[in-house]
């Protein structure tokens, strides 16, 4: 073997360098094209910035809205700006093929009711979902959903804002459904037209809160940032329809206000706070690896129902009930849109059993939520239940174990 002294190895090393460094300069295009693969294969391009503007009608569902307050006019319409930050899917997961690569992301919505006296400038938090009912060539027919938390409202007071019963905390849900068609204006440029119903309500969590629901359209312009994404496709195997039976345990608060003359109108309006919780057992069916049916039957106890209070020194104090007079049984149809281990939840329920009071909620409600599953048995979730489609009754948070069978 030839021994080499320090000298020559550190000279070799130089030359070494140096005639890489001429093979880069000599070959740039090949340089850049195999440098331009390997970045397509290591960061997708798939950042998108989305500017969105909507305009329209809300609905009148509450007296404040309808001009009860001190403007005495009618609050049906409204402006909203949102800047967001979109991720392009690029099938790095089976379901962004499944759902024809939709964008996810997350974005600042910022409303203007033209009354920020009573209702302040709302700035809602909120992740969504853009995915495709179908594509052309430069066109696409999409559908969105988006859910977060509005802030910065000026909510009902009873000494200083005493009109504005829609909204009766500082923080609200926000949930929007709505669809939109796209245009492509070139590999950077998208241009979207849309329309959509948008719901703001603190779930009954603390009154008064009749809410307030708006229909708009909308528009935004996309940016994307790195141009055209890389796509890639699976072969998916023919989906295994099965079966599974989950059972879940849901908890929530409810803040219910008591007329007396014999307090002041601060502890009037504080109100008190009632637990609900109870039990679900939901049967279903998945049909496809976007869609399951399926049906259940859920027991629960109402701490507000037929709630009853004494006064004592000019503090509210409820009176104890029996148990079995605030409990109700429902059955319920369901649907979820499954997203992986994501799924959304629509459930219209009906009350099969409970004691008849006066001034009850209506005999039918209605769930919207969403559920994550880990491990493919244990669920987390956070649902809305309202009642005639939009009057929230609470908000409740779920935790669950589902047991799966598949049928071949």
């Amino acid at each position: 073997m030839i021994k080499t002294s320090k000298q020559e190895h550190g000279r070799i090393l130089i030359m070494n360098m140096l005639f890489l460094f001429t093979a880069f300069m000599v070959f740039p295009s090949v340089k850049a094209q195999d440098t331009a693969a390997m970045y397509k294969k290591k960061l997708p391009r798939k950042y998108v910035l989305g500017f969105l503007y909507e305009n329209g009608y809300v609905f009148q569902t509450n007296p404040f809205v309808k001009g009860d307050n001190t403007e005495h006019v009618p609050i049906n319409n409204y402006q909203a700006f949102s800047v967001r930050i979109m991720f392009q899917t690029t099938g790095k997961k089976p379901w962004h093929q499944l759902y024809g690569y939709p964008y996810w992301g997350f974005g600042v919505h910022v409303s203007d009711f033209y009354n920020p006296e009573e209702m302040g400038v709302p700035v809602a938090l909120y992740a969504f979902l853009n995915a495709p009912f179908h594509r052309w060539n430069n066109w696409s027919l999409n559908y969105e959903i988006d859910f977060g938390i509005t802030g910065n409202w000026r909510h009902f007071n009873p000494v200083n804002n005493q009109y504005n019963v829609a909204i009766g905390a500082g923080e609200t849900v926000y949930i929007h459904i709505g669809a939109d068609l796209t245009y492509y204006l070139s590999d950077r440029w998208e241009a979207a037209l849309g329309v959509g119903l948008a719901h703001f309500s603190n779930g009954a969590l603390k009154l008064p809160n009749f809410g307030l629901n708006t229909l708009s359209p909308r528009i935004e312009i996309r940016y994307k940032v790195h141009g055209d994404p890389v796509l890639k496709k699976h072969n998916i195997a023919p989906f295994k329809r099965f079966g599974n039976l989950e059972f879940s345990a849901f908890t929530g608060l409810k803040n219910v206000l008591f007329d007396s003359a014999q307090v002041n109108i601060t502890t009037k309006y504080q109100g008190i706070y009632f637990p609900i919780f109870g039990f679900r057992t939901t049967f279903n069916y998945q049909i496809s690896h976007k869609s399951k049916f399926g049906i259940g039957m859920a027991v629960s106890y109402d701490g507000s129902v037929n709630a009853r209070v004494a006064v004592d020194k000019g503090e509210l104090e409820v009176k104890d009930l029996p148990f079995s007079e605030k409990l109700r049984l429902s059955i319920y149809p369901s649907y979820e849109l499954v997203m992986g281990p994501y799924s959304l939840l629509l459930q219209p329920g009906f009350y099969i059993f409970r004691k008849q009071f006066l001034h009850q909620v209506p005999v039918s409600y209605q769930r919207i939520g969403l559920k994550y599953t880990f491990t493919n048995h244990i669920t987390v979730g956070i649902s809305l239940r309202a009642y005639n489609l939009h009057v929230s009754d609470f908000i409740e948070w779920s935790v669950g174990y589902q047991l799966t069978k598949i049928k071949k």
